[in-house]
């Protein structure tokens, strides 16, 4: 792929924009299935959509879009905040973002983060934020003005990244200070294909064939039936004994009909309690061993002591993944992993993958969903897990999520026309043999060729009572 304009190639200077506008809206989303992560179960949810309006040096104003799930009870899981509560954190926190960015200075896309990153996070502390609740608003908007100067300079977002058109430097990582960004950021090699790794939910059915009104599996039996999985993502509860005896049920109906598979362990921060995560460790001594273990212990404790060191699987660090510097303190609690979620942000994304590369072969990444619904969040998302070259990546969305949901039907059909390889005729995910095409994603812009109708959407204020 050539970056076409002939700026910012490899070793040049990125180009400097201007936000000129940001306009956010909401859709609401009702669940096909419940979707119970942690203590929490999921049944609705606001998705934000964004829009900007950038300006760059040389070229016409360009749009940008990007969406997100705004998802009550995992950027937050405090006990004194409410669902409705969590969602007008994660409003603030947009809102927050595009005051910072709307008409500041000239700046390179990353420039423009970078600069504003620890006023926000500082911002969203004060007004009583988590703090992936404070990155949220960033992690979101960032996504939409790269997409506005990939289409401004007509580049795909593969391109834009490997020629670093996004101006990344190590000015806020300290631990990659002498790292070439410029030669690094073209060895990544965009893959074509994705597995995707099937969630295993806490209230799924496992082993019957159940199927719904939809036409689209419910069961564990018939999602492995319909998509061909071989790869999952097994939820864990918190309570070893009742763990462990669902695993061996899961297990049993893996065996059965995923032929030979790979699977990783979610505790969604549920033990909190490390007797408790001794126990679950040790009765995983005779089960399936997974590729690693996510987030067992609540993020405030991910850094107080160390992990299990003879655990039968390595730990991979998501919640407590709150900052630029986490994944950095957390080597020395144990955590060899982090995860990547477009939720996130997509620059500590590559800074942690970065991370990963420095370290050659000591660390590692994943990719895991927080339930990206079809369209712009899914898109954005895998086209990042492209370019990181992870090979799998958890995909929960189209499972758990109605699809395009109420959006018009004009809409999805632009969706399945540009992404026919993503999308089949009834725009639900094409999943084929467990894997997932996301050679569509390669185009002009931030992986997507189709746009959502912005009339049909809402004004923010209406998020919190979209559950």
């Amino acid at each position: 792929m050539g970056v076409g304009i002939g700026i910012g190639t490899a070793g040049g200077a990125a180009p400097k924009l201007v936000v000129r506008e940001v306009d956010l809206r909401v859709r609401p989303l009702r669940l096909r299935l419940p979707f119970r992560f942690g203590a929490h179960t999921l049944t609705a949810c606001p998705q934000v959509f964004v829009r900007v309006a950038v300006e760059l040096e040389g070229h016409a104003r360009a749009h940008g879009f990007a969406a997100e799930l705004m998802v009550p009870k995992w950027f937050d899981k405090r006990a004194a905040f409410t669902p409705r509560d969590n969602v007008g954190h994660l409003a603030l926190a947009l809102s927050n973002a595009a005051a910072a960015y709307t008409n500041d200075a000239p700046a390179t896309s990353f420039g423009l983060f970078a600069r504003h990153c620890a006023a926000l996070m500082d911002a969203g502390r004060l007004q009583g934020l988590s703090e992936l609740s404070a990155a949220f608003g960033a992690a979101v908007i960032d996504r939409a003005v790269i997409d506005a100067l990939c289409r401004a300079t007509g580049c795909s977002f593969f391109d834009a990244a490997r020629a670093n058109l996004l101006g990344i430097d190590s000015r806020l990582t300290p631990d990659l200070a002498g790292w070439d960004w410029n030669a690094w950021l073209p060895m990544l090699q965009p893959l074509a294909r994705i597995e995707a790794r099937h969630t295993v939910g806490l209230l799924d059915e496992l082993d019957s064939e159940q199927v719904g009104d939809d036409g689209l599996p419910i069961s564990l039996r018939a999602v492995i039936a319909r998509y061909g999985h071989r790869c999952f993502k097994i939820k864990l509860g918190g309570e070893p004994d009742a763990d462990l005896a669902r695993l061996r049920a899961v297990h049993a109906v893996l065996g059965a009909t995923a032929g030979e598979y790979r699977h990783t362990l979610d505790g969604n921060e549920q033990y909190a309690n490390r007797d408790a995560l001794k126990a679950l460790l040790a009765g995983l001594r005779e089960l399936p061993t997974p590729l690693y273990i996510e987030q067992p212990m609540a993020r405030e404790a991910s850094f107080d002591a160390a992990l299990p060191g003879d655990a039968v699987a390595p730990f991979l660090m998501d919640e407590a993944d709150a900052t630029l510097d986490a994944f950095v303190r957390g080597r020395g609690a144990g955590w060899r992993g982090v995860s990547s979620k477009g939720c996130k942000g997509l620059y500590k994304a590559l800074i942690n993958r970065a991370r990963c590369a420095q370290a050659g072969g000591r660390l590692f990444m994943s990719a895991e969903d927080l339930t990206c619904q079809a369209g712009l969040a899914l898109q954005q998302d895998l086209a990042l897990v492209a370019l990181l070259g992870i090979t799998h990546s958890e995909r929960n969305g189209h499972h758990y999520g109605d699809g395009f949901g109420i959006a018009p039907a004009h809409e999805k059909a632009a969706f399945v026309r540009a992404h026919r390889g993503l999308y089949d005729a009834d725009a639900r995910l094409r999943i084929d043999g467990g894997m997932l095409s996301v050679a569509s994603l390669a185009g002009p812009g931030f992986a997507h060729a189709a746009e959502p109708d912005w009339d049909s959407l809402q004004p923010p204020a209406a998020a919190p009572e979209m559950l």
